[in-house]
């Protein structure tokens, strides 16, 4: 796997690196070794964040963790990489590297039940108007969701808008 260290108001020092090289072992046995994984170190006020993202064969896989102390990021930001990885278990087997879930993961205390098939519970229908991504955004806040599909009034183009963790907002453009 390709590690890429990356730091936002931080300057990334080499035991940051190291230690971080030696938990994304951990997950390293799922991949082959054309999995690239970038690392994102930042300091919010008190706040130490790891956000961890693995990119192979289409699949991404990610996490992002905020502690009040870096090395329990990563650790936490591991774990949660983990977890993913075995819940999606059946589905990824085909798509990861061959034999990587054989071994013993060592992770027996808590038992993660697989996802055998999605459920959807809720089905809604509704009229699309063509509008501004600011008029989007109003009734994305009316609504009181976090995120809104819309009618571009420029383009006739589907968008989404959504509200970002920061307090921002976002928006998808489709193609």
């Amino acid at each position: 796997m390709k590690i890429k260290f990356t730091g936002r108001k931080i300057d990334v020092t080499q035991g940051l690196k190291d230690y971080a090289e030696r938990k994304l072992a951990r997950v390293d046995k799922y991949f082959a070794d054309d999995a690239d994984a970038t690392v994102t170190f930042s300091v919010q006020k008190d706040n130490q964040i790891v956000e961890i993202t693995i990119f192979h064969n289409g699949m991404i896989f990610r996490s992002e963790v905020s502690n009040a102390d870096m090395y329990a990021s990563i650790d936490r930001s591991i774990d949660v990489l983990e977890r993913q990885i075995r819940k999606q278990k059946t589905r990824l087997e085909k798509r990861l590297k061959s034999g990587a879930f054989a071994a013993d993961l060592g992770i027996t205390d808590v038992p993660i039940e697989e996802e055998e098939e999605f459920k959807i519970v809720k089905t809604k229908t509704y009229t699309v108007k063509p509008m501004s991504a600011e008029e989007a955004i109003l009734q994305m806040n009316l609504l009181g969701h976090s995120f809104y599909v819309f009618s571009n009034d420029k383009t006739n183009e589907k968008n989404v808008v959504y509200k970002r963790k920061d307090g921002n907002y976002g928006l998808i453009e489709l193609e």
